[in-house]
């Protein structure tokens, strides 16, 4: 098939590179226009935009995909389907009319649960067991279209939105493929989404706030649901500090408050039980271990963590 894909970050670049050892033909490549980033403002290259420029391929990167100039440039290429996945805009009608076997998204989730921008973010945050990836025909709702393929994933204990973000990835990969060659050969019919829908909503830096009055377990599910971004912070004298990982464990203490702190282990009260912190990165310093922080600062039972700096 003749294709046009359509990515930015790095849980597009599986499929990306699925789709160039498959035999299909890719067209072109779609990306968001590169971002500023770092001190210099320097321009930074989308994961997406680094792989197809590796492998040679006609890249395109529309400031809007409603551009005048782009439609004519698709309608030009003439694909047989465009392929999506985490692109970062809505395509419009026109676009979706454009191929004869439609366009195809690969979600992170199991439609119509978390339609929207971070769906295993929140999947991890809401304290899911399972995850998984959709294959879906787009229509012009978010996330509406109906479903071609779904795959389903168990979330670990341990997982963060970053390792299981990369396991549905490689899922979403296998995936295509086989509904691409199934969608070719007519073997594969889209069956209208069904059952309760949810959102999930993109992320913004402030949601990384802890709120210490919340269950230690649903604490834990935060913090794993919102690494690496935007990272779970809360501040201690003063002073930012986030928190990459922690457990859960029995024990009552004042919400926010150092209920034991020691050489090994600091152990800080919530809503209910206990979070005992693992892994945390002070501003301007480097991700540490908990037994690393601790060495050379006097913390005391009776400290707080507070949801502002202070003055």
């Amino acid at each position: 098939m003749r294709l046009i894909f359509f990515g930015t970050p790095e849980f597009a670049v599986p499929a990306l590179k699925a789709l160039i050892n498959s035999g299909h033909e890719v067209l072109a490549v779609v990306s968001q226009p590169d971002r500023r980033s770092g001190r210099g403002r320097h321009p930074v290259l989308s994961p997406v935009k680094a792989e197809a420029q590796s492998a040679g391929l006609t890249l395109l990167q529309p400031k809007t995909v409603k551009e005048a100039g782009f439609l004519e440039e698709l309608k030009r290429l003439n694909p047989d389907s465009i392929v999506t996945a985490a692109y970062g805009q809505l395509l419009p009608l026109e676009i979706l009319r454009l191929p004869k076997f439609g366009c195809i998204n690969i979600h992170a989730s199991l439609l119509p649960k978390y339609r929207g921008a971070a769906p295993i973010n929140w999947a991890i945050i809401n304290g899911d067991k399972t995850a998984g990836i959709t294959m879906m025909l787009m229509d012009e709702g978010m996330d509406t279209g109906p479903i071609l393929l779904q795959s389903e994933e168990a979330i670990r204990d341990e997982d963060t939105a970053a390792t299981l973000s990369e396991r549905l990835s490689l899922i979403g990969a296998e995936a295509l493929i086989k509904t691409l060659e199934m969608l070719k050969n007519g073997l594969i019919k889209p069956v209208p989404q069904s059952g309760d829908a949810s959102s999930a909503p993109l992320l913004k830096k402030e949601n990384g706030l802890i709120r210490w009055l919340l269950p230690a377990d649903k604490l834990n599910n935060f913090i794993r649901g919102i690494n690496p971004w935007p990272g779970a912070y809360t501040f201690l004298d003063g002073k930012r500090i986030k928190i990459l990982k922690a457990v859960s464990v029995d024990g009552n203490g004042d919400a926010g408050v150092i209920f034991s702190a020691n050489k090994n282990e600091l152990l800080v009260g919530t809503g209910k039980g206990l979070l005992s912190l693992l892994q945390v990165q002070p501003a301007g310093k480097p991700v540490m271990s908990i037994k690393l922080f601790l060495q050379g600062r006097r913390l005391r039972e009776g400290m707080k963590f507070d949801d502002e700096p202070s003055d």
